[in-house]
């Protein structure tokens, strides 16, 4: 039986509310208007950043698509679950905040509420990619983490 976790959860409230229910509404644009973030590209690596009552998310102007909207939802984990700034944290608090940032962005990159949806002959790597707009290699593992999740793989 498949219960699905806290993130999942988290993410498919924060979509709904935001009238994101199916792939091709994912974007940088509609997240950012419903969350009043200020989104910038610049020639830079992708970051969060919070000053006053304003969030900033900067993204890496040469990277693709793709990886602008793998980064995005990774920045996007900082905004929502993280606070301070990660130069004065230890060390391992600031590995759990990556790692838990990276968790995320899986799950706001492919939602499982939306792979839910899709039929099971075509939950291939190719189509979740298309799908998604993620790189190949980005939504391999996440198929992979979603079918043993749910005890098909």
């Amino acid at each position: 039986m498949y219960f699905p976790t806290h993130t999942e959860q988290f993410i498919k409230k924060l979509y709904y509310q935001m009238g994101i229910l199916f792939p091709y509404q994912l974007s940088f644009e509609k997240i950012t208007i419903n969350l009043d973030i200020k989104l910038f590209h610049w020639p830079n690596k992708s970051q969060a950043l919070f000053l006053r009552e304003d969030v900033y998310i900067f993204l890496n102007d040469f990277q693709s698509k793709e990886q602008q909207w793998q980064d995005f939802c990774h920045e996007l984990a900082h905004v929502l679950l993280h606070t301070g700034h990660q130069g004065r944290m230890s060390p391992l608090f600031r590995e759990y905040q990556e790692n838990k940032a990276n968790h995320f962005m899986y799950h706001a990159c492919v939602p499982s509420f939306m792979l839910d949806e899709i039929e099971p002959n075509n939950l291939t790597v190719e189509y979740v990619q298309e799908q998604f707009n993620v790189e190949y290699d980005f939504a391999l593992k996440r198929l992979e983490q979603y079918l043993y999740k749910r005890h098909l793989f």
